[in-house]
């Protein structure tokens, strides 16, 4: 159990690689941007002169698109360069590409880093999970729409069109915080002067079958690697009274293991729970970090194709201390009758 690592030596540890290199972090931020321009621009090329299959091109395009994500997302964090600066504005750049205002998204994923795993702290930057007691509760009409909400159709298909395309639009639960609304309103800007130059460049017909495929495919995966990062069944949920930092990001954050392709593009996001045990380690180091420290990755250990049956766990059993299907729920009440 992770309960017998020390989470002071587990700081104490992890500290030196809380170090950017300016030099591996361009380089890094390079071979992601310039690849994506590329495929991007020569997709908006070929459909716009009407060759059709130049719409396979959003699909690489798009796996850049996640790997640049994942940049902002080191930004976020004041994690790939030493200055804030740099990371601020890289962020904001990159978020211009990936439709995510980055002050926005970095006060909310803070909120979910702090959070993460706490049943008396659910909210901003998390996927809305009730416990078995809770959703039982819940009248006919809102139980019907959580599981509406929970299914995967919704989760990884509707459900990342509506955040990165309209939700990312406004503020949503910081609407009373100016920063956030220049955050959202700057990339929406931005945003409305790419497309005007795409379609200025290549027609709209190029931008609905380049832009929108782009990113919804890379919003699609974005969402797919949060929510197996921290929803599988032996993850970790606790009241706030017995909930601690430590645990949940050793026991709730998942070690998605990838092929060494996948795990390029996702920038190694698979190693979530050292991400979640320190935030402020750039991306490049975390293959080092388990390599030096493999009791770290003993935890939470989930193959690609066991991550692809956490879809249908939807409610947390606090008896059981484990993530549930919805028919473990009904099993359970018919058992009972």
């Amino acid at each position: 159990m992770s309960s017998h690592l020390d989470p002071r030596l587990v700081r104490a540890a992890l500290a030196s690689y809380a170090r950017p290199s300016p030099a591996r972090s361009v380089f890094e931020l390079v071979v992601t941007a310039a690849p994506l321009a590329a495929f991007w621009a020569l997709a908006l090329v070929v459909v716009g002169r009407g060759w059709l299959w130049g719409a396979l091109l959003t699909v690489p395009a798009a796996a850049f698109l996640v790997r640049l994500f994942m940049i902002q997302h080191d930004c976020g964090h004041r994690a790939f360069f030493r200055s804030r600066s740099a990371n601020d504005w890289t962020g904001r750049i990159a978020g211009v590409l990936t439709m995510t205002p980055y002050d926005y998204w970095r006060r909310t994923h803070a909120i979910h880093h702090a959070t993460s795993g706490n049943l008396d702290r659910r909210g901003l930057g998390g996927v809305e999970t009730l416990t078995v007691a809770e959703y039982q509760a819940r009248p006919l009409l809102k139980r019907l729409g959580y599981r509406l909400y929970r299914h995967p159709l919704v989760l990884f298909g509707l459900g990342p069109a509506y955040m990165f395309v309209l939700q990312h639009r406004l503020p949503i639960g910081l609407m009373k915080d100016r920063r956030a609304w220049l955050s959202a309103l700057g990339v929406d800007v931005g945003l409305a002067l790419l497309v005007l130059l795409e379609v200025a460049g290549a027609g709209l017909p190029a931008v609905l079958l380049v832009h929108l495929p782009i990113m919804l495919v890379a919003a699609t995966i974005g969402v797919w690697l949060f929510y197996v990062q921290h929803q599988f069944e032996d993850g970790y949920w606790a009241r706030n009274e017995a909930w601690t930092a430590h645990e949940a990001a050793l026991r709730g954050s998942s070690q998605l293991e990838l092929p060494p392709l996948l795990q390029w593009f996702t920038a190694n996001i698979g190693a979530h729970q050292i991400h979640h045990l320190g935030s402020k380690i750039p991306f490049y180091r975390l293959p080092a970090v388990l390599g030096d420290h493999p009791e770290l990755g003993a935890q939470a250990r989930i193959t690609l194709r066991k991550s692809l049956r956490c879809a249908r766990l939807a409610l947390w059993d606090e008896a059981a201390g484990r993530l549930v299907a919805f028919q473990n729920v009904q099993s359970r009440a018919t058992a009972c009758d």
